[in-house]
């Protein structure tokens, strides 16, 4: 952000929105806020809803308009491009007037910042829809972008790299805060127009790449991934390698297989791929070029691990806002208080079901912990599913689910978890080759969790610590439920073999204590 632009926004002159969304840094909820990105490459309207730390996509639309295709060459946008981003903003105007949003924001990047016809273009834009059009720098463009991926890794340490039509960015992000930031000419549109073929292109690249390793320094260990073509790349990687779980959000690459996806991309026939994986074509048309830049960023700063970031520019407009109060909260468990909030029979239930059960977890670690809070929280989002159902609605629902801060087998471990809240047994289930991303002590981790609940969600009337208490000696192998004289009452038989159930999760034996005993 261009300092003045930034004093002003401390002094609250100045806001991405327009007006802050977060006076109230204890707010939860966000309520349809929309962001328009006119990129080079595509038009995204985006409007958001949910949980204020961990935002869910309540609408989301994007056209491949092209808007900087040739660019390098002419020095102005694509004729065609600007009459389909026209269309676009045209649509996404009257949409967000429908669904009254607001505020709305429209911003746009490299393409509107450097053609010629740029300013004319956003004078022609705001005058047919009405619409107020924010054209960031290069600099302003890496920092959202880098937010966008604090909004969904806290704890996030390494360089963001965001890939677009005209331009690459890259950026410093440890202990919250974005470090460093630079831009570059890297973008698939701009390559096309590098002479000298294959072999021109990668000493263009080459030379470019070289020149950002300087300027950032190469030890980052984990580089995050932004933009539309980085995504179809490890869309590709899922496809090469049989990757069961589909969700690019923090998917991760180790350097080998970026190394032999790319060779793998290179000698397939980009048709076939593309309908395997559903990517269209005018995304696919620049994954060879963009492959070239990936493999070069492998070169040059050797990172240890890729990982793919679905969030960006526009998520990162939402962290900009977010008070410091705000920032520190769990994605993960906002998300899941959000949901049992608005989905659950009872809210607020999951809070004394995760007390009734934390001492079957004497000695677990935070990042256990926060799994087992999340369960809880989940645990009743889909009571409206048919009976026969639920099982897998539960993990379908938290395995593919718009939620920040969880990585691939911790969804699976959440999953499988709310799987058997539902089901004793995972045997013959549809989701199975998922189970793969877990080792066989954290399949059992999740059947232990998932059978405390069934059982808990149970031995209840407002809270189960009215019924009883739970507690596990791992040394003796004995599970111990002393129950109150109100649980006595609610020990049924279902509940009785709930119970012994878990017990044999846990390799132990059971041992009721009642009042009388």
């Amino acid at each position: 952000m261009p300092s003045d632009k930034r004093g002003a926004a401390k002094r609250g002159e100045w806001e991405p929105f327009g007006r802050s969304l977060f006076d109230d840094p204890s707010v939860r909820g966000l309520d349809r806020v929309g962001v328009v990105d006119i990129g080079s490459n595509s038009v995204r309207m985006v409007v958001f809803d949910g949980a204020a730390r961990s935002p869910a996509y309540f609408y989301n639309e994007k056209v491949m308009a092209g808007l900087g295709q040739g660019l390098a060459e002419t020095g102005r946008l694509n004729p065609q491009g600007r009459i389909r981003a026209l269309s676009a903003l045209r649509r996404f105007a009257a949409l967000a007037k429908g669904m009254e949003v607001s505020p709305f924001t429209v911003v746009a990047t490299a393409a509107m910042r450097e053609a010629e016809d740029g300013p004319e273009f956003r004078r022609l834009l705001e005058r047919e829809t009405g619409l107020k059009i924010h054209v960031i720098d290069g600099d302003e463009e890496a920092r959202l972008s880098a937010q966008g991926v604090l909004l969904g890794w806290p704890e996030a340490n390494g360089l963001v790299c965001d890939i677009g039509g005209n331009s690459m960015e890259l950026a410093d992000v440890r202990d919250g805060q974005v470090g460093q930031r630079v831009t570059s000419p890297l973008g698939p549109f701009r390559l096309q127009q590098i002479e000298g073929g294959r072999a021109g292109i990668v000493a263009h690249i080459k030379g470019v790449m070289a020149d950002l390793a300087a300027k950032m320094g190469t030890d980052h260990e984990r580089i995050y991934l932004v933009g539309g073509s980085w995504r179809a790349i490890a869309r590709l990687d899922m496809e090469r390698r049989n990757y069961p779980l589909t969700v690019l959000h923090e998917y991760s690459m180790g350097p080998q297989a970026v190394a032999q996806t790319i060779a793998w991309i290179r000698k397939s026939d980009m048709n076939e791929l593309r309908q395997k994986t559903g990517t269209s074509s005018a995304r696919m048309e620049l994954v060879p070029l963009a492959s070239m830049v990936l493999l070069e960023l492998l070169h040059a700063f050797r990172p240890k691990e890729f990982c793919i970031s679905s969030y960006g520019i526009r998520e990162g407009m939402l962290y900009e806002q977010m008070p410091e109060r705000l920032r520190r909260r769990d994605p993960l468990i906002e998300a899941c208080r959000y949901s049992e909030r608005t989905m659950a029979r009872v809210p607020g239930f999951g809070k004394k079901l995760y007390e009734f059960i934390l001492p079957l977890y004497p000695r677990a670690s935070e990042s256990k912990l926060r799994l087992v809070k999340a369960a809880c929280l989940l645990h009743d989002t889909t009571w409206r599913a048919h009976p026969d159902y639920r099982a897998e609605a539960c993990f379908d629902n938290v395995t593919r689910a718009n939620m920040a801060a969880l990585s691939h087998p911790e969804r699976v471990f959440l999953g499988l978890a709310l799987l058997h809240r539902y089901k004793n047994s995972r045997s013959g289930s549809a989701m199975e080759p998922m189970f793969a991303l877990l080792n066989e002590d954290e399949i059992k981790q999740a059947e232990v969790l998932g059978k405390a609940l069934r059982f808990s969600s149970m031995f209840t009337i407002q809270s189960p610590m009215d019924a009883g208490a739970i507690q596990h000696f791992p040394k003796r192998k004995v599970l111990q439920l002393t129950l109150t004289k109100r649980g006595v009452g609610l020990f049924g038989e279902v509940v009785e073999s709930r119970f012994n159930s878990l017990a044999k999760s846990l390799g132990a034996t059971t041992e009721v204590i009642r009042p009388e005993d």
